[in-house]
């Protein structure tokens, strides 16, 4: 009996339970992504948007009510945002010609359960910052 113990060789390769941790962290991982990702690129369009949007209207020497108009026309015909432009940012600077703003929003999506996940934008687009 001690002869078959001794000549046993240590196991080589993953466990079951270690197999088993490693999909359970690939799935989180993946549900994560998909979670968060279309926020980012949401943001990203929308900072591309604000900031054409902020280069035309200061071009066209446009009021801060204008510009608010132009928006949230923009975002009612090209975007799927349930926000209004009120909403999404406020002006740090209402200068005729010289508009700038700060988006502040959030994001949120459904993780699971009743898990969510809050995804908070903000930044400053003004006529330095667009061009």
């Amino acid at each position: 009996m001690t002869n078959q113990l001794t000549s046993l060789t240590p196991q080589r390769g993953s466990g079951v339970i270690s197999i088993v941790l490693l999909l359970i962290v690939i799935v989180i991982t993946g549900k994560l992504v998909i979670a968060i990702l279309p926020a980012q690129v949401g943001d990203y369009q929308l900072n591309k948007t604000l900031g054409a949007q902020l280069k035309e209207a200061n071009n066209n020497s446009e009021t801060a009510k204008q510009f608010v108009e132009r928006v949230n026309r923009h975002l009612s015909i090209n975007a799927d945002y349930d926000a209004t432009a009120e909403e999404i940012f406020s002006f740090t600077d209402i200068k005729t010609g010289q508009l700038a703003i700060y988006k502040k929003y959030d994001k949120t999506s459904h993780f699971f359960g009743n898990v969510d996940i809050v995804n908070r934008f903000e930044s400053e687009i003004n006529a330095a910052s667009v061009e």
